[in-house]
Protein backbone atom coordinates (compact mmCIF):
# COMPACT_ATOMS: atom_id res chain seq x y z
CA UNK A 1 0.00 0.00 0.00
CA UNK A 2 1.40 3.37 -1.06
CA UNK A 3 0.18 6.63 0.40
CA UNK A 4 0.90 9.78 -1.60
CA UNK A 5 1.71 13.04 0.14
CA UNK A 6 -0.16 16.00 -1.35
CA UNK A 7 2.74 17.38 -3.36
CA UNK A 8 3.60 13.94 -4.76
CA UNK A 9 -0.03 13.48 -5.85
CA UNK A 10 -0.08 16.89 -7.54
CA UNK A 11 3.24 16.28 -9.27
CA UNK A 12 2.17 12.82 -10.44
CA UNK A 13 -1.08 14.07 -11.95
CA UNK A 14 0.57 17.10 -13.52
CA UNK A 15 3.47 15.08 -14.96
CA UNK A 16 6.18 16.87 -12.97
CA UNK A 17 9.68 15.56 -13.75
CA UNK A 18 10.51 15.30 -10.03
CA UNK A 19 8.39 12.12 -9.90
CA UNK A 20 10.52 10.46 -12.58
CA UNK A 21 13.85 11.77 -11.28
CA UNK A 22 13.06 10.60 -7.74
CA UNK A 23 12.45 7.01 -8.78
CA UNK A 24 8.86 7.30 -7.54
CA UNK A 25 7.31 6.67 -10.96
CA UNK A 26 8.44 3.04 -11.08
CA UNK A 27 7.25 2.46 -7.49
CA UNK A 28 3.88 4.04 -8.32
CA UNK A 29 3.54 2.07 -11.57
CA UNK A 30 3.93 -1.23 -9.70
CA UNK A 31 1.40 -0.20 -7.03
CA UNK A 32 -1.17 0.97 -9.62
CA UNK A 33 -1.42 -2.57 -10.97
CA UNK A 34 -2.66 -3.81 -7.61
CA UNK A 35 -4.86 -0.74 -6.94
CA UNK A 36 -2.67 -0.08 -3.93
CA UNK A 37 -2.37 3.72 -3.99
CA UNK A 38 -4.29 5.77 -1.44
CA UNK A 39 -4.76 9.51 -1.21
CA UNK A 40 -5.55 10.71 2.32
CA UNK A 41 -8.74 12.79 2.38
CA UNK A 42 -6.85 15.75 3.85
CA UNK A 43 -4.90 15.97 0.58
CA UNK A 44 -8.06 17.09 -1.20
CA UNK A 45 -8.34 19.94 1.29
CA UNK A 46 -4.68 20.86 0.81
CA UNK A 47 -5.07 20.94 -2.98
CA UNK A 48 -8.16 23.13 -2.59
CA UNK A 49 -6.34 25.53 -0.27
CA UNK A 50 -3.27 25.73 -2.50
CA UNK A 51 -5.44 26.50 -5.52
CA UNK A 52 -7.55 29.04 -3.61
CA UNK A 53 -4.36 30.84 -2.56
CA UNK A 54 -2.98 30.69 -6.13
CA UNK A 55 0.01 28.65 -4.93
CA UNK A 56 -0.65 26.01 -7.61
CA UNK A 57 -2.14 26.23 -11.08
CA UNK A 58 -4.45 23.43 -12.14
CA UNK A 59 -5.56 22.56 -15.66
CA UNK A 60 -9.25 22.74 -14.68
CA UNK A 61 -11.36 23.94 -11.77
CA UNK A 62 -10.21 22.50 -8.47
CA UNK A 63 -13.12 20.14 -7.80
CA UNK A 64 -12.92 18.67 -11.32
CA UNK A 65 -9.13 18.27 -10.94
CA UNK A 66 -9.58 16.42 -7.63
CA UNK A 67 -12.33 14.16 -8.96
CA UNK A 68 -10.39 13.36 -12.13
CA UNK A 69 -7.19 12.73 -10.17
CA UNK A 70 -9.04 10.36 -7.84
CA UNK A 71 -10.54 8.47 -10.78
CA UNK A 72 -7.14 7.51 -12.18
CA UNK A 73 -6.56 3.75 -12.34
CA UNK A 74 -5.20 2.19 -9.15
CA UNK A 75 -5.80 5.27 -7.01
CA UNK A 76 -8.46 5.64 -4.34
CA UNK A 77 -9.34 8.01 -1.53
CA UNK A 78 -8.52 7.10 2.05
CA UNK A 79 -11.42 8.58 4.03
CA UNK A 80 -10.85 10.51 7.23
CA UNK A 81 -11.89 8.15 10.01
CA UNK A 82 -12.10 8.43 13.81
CA UNK A 83 -9.05 6.15 13.98
CA UNK A 84 -7.04 8.52 11.81
CA UNK A 85 -8.22 11.52 13.85
CA UNK A 86 -7.15 9.81 17.06
CA UNK A 87 -3.84 8.60 15.63
CA UNK A 88 -3.01 12.08 14.28
CA UNK A 89 -3.28 13.55 17.76
CA UNK A 90 -1.29 10.72 19.38
CA UNK A 91 1.68 10.19 17.06
CA UNK A 92 4.62 8.62 18.85
CA UNK A 93 7.81 10.57 19.27
CA UNK A 94 8.28 14.23 18.47
CA UNK A 95 6.58 15.61 15.36
CA UNK A 96 5.55 19.18 14.51
CA UNK A 97 1.99 20.44 14.81
CA UNK A 98 1.00 20.77 11.12
CA UNK A 99 -2.44 19.12 11.18
CA UNK A 100 -2.41 18.04 7.53
CA UNK A 101 1.01 16.38 7.85
CA UNK A 102 -0.12 14.67 11.05
CA UNK A 103 -3.24 13.31 9.29
CA UNK A 104 -1.18 12.07 6.34
CA UNK A 105 1.21 10.28 8.70
CA UNK A 106 -1.71 8.89 10.71
CA UNK A 107 -3.37 7.61 7.52
CA UNK A 108 -0.11 5.91 6.54
CA UNK A 109 0.21 4.29 9.95
CA UNK A 110 -3.45 3.14 10.12
CA UNK A 111 -3.23 1.63 6.60
CA UNK A 112 0.17 0.11 7.39
CA UNK A 113 1.41 1.67 4.18
CA UNK A 114 4.50 3.46 2.95
CA UNK A 115 4.36 7.19 2.32
CA UNK A 116 5.86 8.80 -0.77
CA UNK A 117 7.04 12.27 0.18
CA UNK A 118 9.76 14.84 -0.35
CA UNK A 119 8.86 16.61 2.91
CA UNK A 120 12.07 16.88 4.95
CA UNK A 121 10.28 16.97 8.31
CA UNK A 122 8.40 13.77 7.50
CA UNK A 123 11.53 12.12 6.12
CA UNK A 124 13.39 13.00 9.32
CA UNK A 125 10.48 11.68 11.43
CA UNK A 126 10.63 8.41 9.48
CA UNK A 127 14.20 7.92 10.71
CA UNK A 128 12.68 7.24 14.17
CA UNK A 129 10.77 4.26 12.74
CA UNK A 130 7.39 5.84 13.50
CA UNK A 131 6.24 5.95 9.88
CA UNK A 132 7.35 4.05 6.79
CA UNK A 133 8.38 6.14 3.82
CA UNK A 134 9.82 5.57 0.38
CA UNK A 135 12.65 8.06 0.13
CA UNK A 136 13.33 9.82 -3.16
CA UNK A 137 16.63 9.10 -4.95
Amino acid sequence: MLILDTHVWIWLVNGDERITKSGFLSVISRAVKGCLIKIPAICTWEVSMLAAKNRIALSENTLDWINNALSAPGISLCPFTPEIAYESSNLPGDFHGDSADRMIIASTRILNGSLLTFDNKILKYSDTGNVKVVKPN
